[in-house]
């Protein structure tokens, strides 16, 4: 018996892929949705072919801050691992529960 032509009357089931693939047609919504994206990227083009600040007035505003450099950041890094003292007793600080035995 043949349920799967009965079940579906003739209609293939929807496929999106592949060489016998069935394309969806475009609905409305999804032309709306276009034009909404063309919209916003014709407004993001817009801001940046036009920029708040120009190119001479943007030059150098940030010349007062200090770049770290390679160095100094290696150099902090070094300060922060090897420059403690580390002691006897803070090695087997982890032994001392209570001194209640003396």
């Amino acid at each position: 018996m043949r349920l799967g032509t009965v079940l579906l009357k003739g209609k293939l089931p929807y496929r999106f892929r592949g060489k016998y693939r069935i394309v969806k047609k475009p609905t409305f919504e999804d032309l709306l949705k276009l034009r909404h994206d063309f919209e916003r990227e014709e407004t993001n083009m817009l801001i940046l072919r036009h920029p708040y600040l120009t190119s001479q007035q943007s030059h150098g505003h940030m010349s007062h801050i200090e770049k770290p450099t390679l160095g100094k950041i290696y150099g902090k890094l070094n300060e922060e691992k090897f420059s403690k003292s580390v002691t006897i007793a803070d090695r087997l600080s982890h032994l001392k529960v209570s001194e209640a035995w003396d």
